[in-house]
């Protein structure tokens, strides 16, 4: 298999745009002054996980699909202090992730990048 799955170009993309747009917004949210104080930093921490995830899953990083799971799973323990409904959310897309990140194509991808040497 010489191309990455769509599956996995997709799921690094929607990272990508997740991380860069939620570190735009909360930046604008919070302000400038406020956003690296306190526990804020955990938010631009969190986004910038997910920013890493999608860039290393397009460069076929086998660690990296483990991370967006994790990233992904993070979410849904939080999401337990909020609303049932963003848990469910964040269950649906954990599954999701799971299921597109480790199907046959998914493990030939990242298999052969990491036997390439990646």
């Amino acid at each position: 298999m010489n191309r990455r799955p769509i599956s996995i170009t997709i799921i690094a993309c929607l990272l990508l745009v997740v991380g860069v747009a939620g570190s735009i917004f909360h930046l604008h949210e919070l302000g400038l002054q406020q956003a690296f104080r306190g526990e804020n930093i955990w938010i631009f921490v969190v986004e910038f996980v997910a920013i890493v995830c999608g860039a290393l899953l397009l460069q076929g990083k086998n660690w990296a699909r483990w991370l967006a799971i994790a990233w992904i799973a993070s979410h849904v323990v939080v999401s337990f202090f909020d609303s049932g409904r963003k848990v469910a959310t964040h269950v649906v897309i954990l599954l999701l992730f799971a299921y597109f990140l480790f199907r046959p194509e998914a493990n030939a991808y990242f298999r052969r990048k990491e036997t390439a040497g990646g």
